[in-house]
């Protein structure tokens, strides 16, 4: 089977031209990451930086994260916080300048990556032309549909390790992609619904010893990045894991959604309470929300992984799968942040075919939806349960339920319809 693979970088004659699409995408990108800095999206930006910085300054003094302060994410994105932390240190929603122009220059270049890692997944993909163009523009002006928060989340960073990831394993650098898809998991824990997928996908193409291989690379990468602070600060660490695993009922989720719709038209009860960096809706009816959630999505992951594996290891239902598996994840969690739509945009676009289109549409239209309300009317809605956020909210959520339905692998022969 290994000897059926084929290197990037052979030239094939299906293979589409890329460095032209490529290009005026990057250009594209740069113009809509301009605009994010006038205009209405200045107002009212709900920022992530304070928090960000504080522990970049924190390492900048010597301290050590986990041991000396406690961090809610992963070893994997220390490096987008210690970076920026050489700038002066900010106090409360003060972001440094300094701070902030090297974030975002960090991010920019990390959405710069995802982008040039979709268009080489394309390429491994035999794309259309046609698909190519339409894929790489989406992803360049994607920047203006989600809006502000893009410039204030270091969700970029694991959503290029997973572009990435995905271009490598297309390009049958199967190791490599294992390990980046590790590295991405070491960043944001949402990567790994997608090693089930990458590990049945090695073993259908290259045999069940080099699957074994490709999963001891995958958790091996995973483990380099997480064992140094494991091993001086294991409590700090299981803290930021489990800090991220057991989050109540988030108020963007399509639980609380749905109950805020109920609370509209019949007047049911909501409560809402701030912990775990978020607001959540709280009482017996969110918890049950919270359980059945929780149970649908790993319904749907467990559904998309076992469907993917028995059907035929192609590319095209590999980027399929791995598309659904993100959008089960994002659209039934229990907490469901703007930012999460950040993840969907360098995978979606891959999906050929009249599925793909009706795909890239939805999630264009999701992203839109979540700039309606987030942030201009983001407190409105946390602390008053305002009507029109609340209903944008749930067009939203519902959206990306009909998203996962056209995105569910079913056979080979629908894969590109």
């Amino acid at each position: 089977m290994i000897a059926e693979t084929q290197s990037l970088s052979r030239s094939r004659p299906d293979e589409p031209r890329i460095v032209a699409p490529t290009l005026v995408a990057l250009a594209i990108f740069i113009g809509s990451w301009t605009l994010l800095h006038v205009g209405f999206y200045r107002h009212d930006q709900v920022l992530d930086t304070p928090i960000y910085q504080r522990y970049g300054n924190a390492i900048a003094n010597g301290k050590l994260p986990y041991r000396d302060f406690r961090v809610e994410y992963p070893p994997g994105a220390l490096p987008m916080f210690a970076l920026p932390g050489l700038a002066r240190p900010g106090h409360d929603q003060d972001v440094t300048p300094g701070f902030r122009r090297t974030f975002e220059s960090l991010i920019w270049l990390c959405g710069a990556a995802a982008l040039i890692s979709s268009a080489f997944a394309l390429r491994a993909l035999g794309a259309s032309q046609a698909h190519v163009w339409a894929a790489l523009v989406f992803i360049a002006l994607a920047p203006l549909a989600i809006g502000s928060v893009l410039l204030s989340r270091f969700d970029l960073w694991p959503a290029a390790l997973v572009a990435a990831s995905l271009a490598l394993l297309l390009s049958d650098r199967l190791r490599l992609g294992c390990v980046t898809l590790g590295l991405a998991v070491a960043v944001k824990l949402f990567p790994a619904v997608l090693a089930p997928l990458a590990v049945a996908y090695v073993w259908r193409r290259a045999g069940r010893r080099e699957a074994i291989v490709c999963l001891a690379f995958l958790v091996g990468a995973v483990g380099i990045v997480f064992a140094p602070f494991v091993a001086v600060a294991p409590a700090g660490v299981w803290h930021s894991l489990t800090g991220q695993l057991t989050r109540p009922l988030q108020i963007e989720s399509i639980g609380s959604a749905l109950l805020l719709a109920a609370h509209h038209a019949w007047g049911f009860g909501v409560t809402m309470a701030t912990s775990h960096g978020s607001q959540n809706l709280v009482g017996g009816a969110p918890h049950a929300f919270e359980l059945a959630l929780s149970a649908l999505q790993a319904a749907a992951l467990v559904a998309t992984w076992i469907v993917f594996a028995r059907g035929r290891a192609t590319k095209e239902r590999l980027v399929l799968a791995s598309g659904a598996a993100l959008v089960a994840f994002v659209a039934l969690g229990k907490v469901f942040s703007p930012q999460f739509l950040i993840w969907l945009v360098p995978v979606v676009p891959l999906v050929g075919g009249r599925r793909g289109l009706r795909a890239s549409a939805l999630l264009a239209l999701a992203l839109v939806l979540t700039q309606l309300w987030f942030p201009y009317r983001y407190w409105d809605l946390a602390n008053h349960f305002d009507a029109l956020a609340s209903w944008l909210v749930l067009a939203r959520d519902i959206v990306m339920v009909v998203l996962l339905v056209v995105l569910f692998p079913r056979d080979a022969a629908q894969a590109a319809a």
